[in-house]
């Protein structure tokens, strides 16, 4: 018999940019490692995230329950960019890029442990897509 525990799962809302820091993008998963580096590798050509080059970490919460972490992803979403940039400087004043807190093992071994994806997408230009 299954019981639920609280912190039997993590789930994490998070801010990404661009390098520049023009634009930004909130979203929610359970693997934040991973869901950067589809983000980095732009496994969705046609999203919003590939569109504008954001893979870039400024922020991040982490939830035990996936219903807090949605409640909160549509809580920022709903922010205006002034107050979402105050948010990020409030953990983040230097905006700081915080992907190194997050690394993913870029290798084709992960990458085909990677659910719902073709193999054929590890063919990326960016290195850390390849290797």
């Amino acid at each position: 018999m299954d019981f639920f525990t609280e912190g039997s799962h993590t789930y994490y809302v998070y801010i990404i940019t661009n390098n520049n820091r023009t634009v930004l993008y909130t979203g929610v998963t359970n693997y934040l490692q991973r869901r950067l580096w589809q983000h980095l590798c732009k496994f969705n050509p046609q999203s919003f995230s590939a569109k504008y080059n954001l893979h870039q970490l400024l922020y991040y919460e982490k939830y035990d329950w996936i219903q807090q972490a949605i409640e909160r992803e549509k809580e920022i979403k709903d922010l205006t960019r002034t107050k979402k940039w105050e948010l990020i400087r409030s953990v983040n004043p230097q905006l700081e890029f915080l992907n190194y807190l997050f690394e993913y093992i870029e290798s084709r071994t992960a990458y085909l442990h990677l659910s719902g994806f073709a193999a054929v997408r590890i063919l990326r230009s960016d290195k850390r897509c390849l290797e």
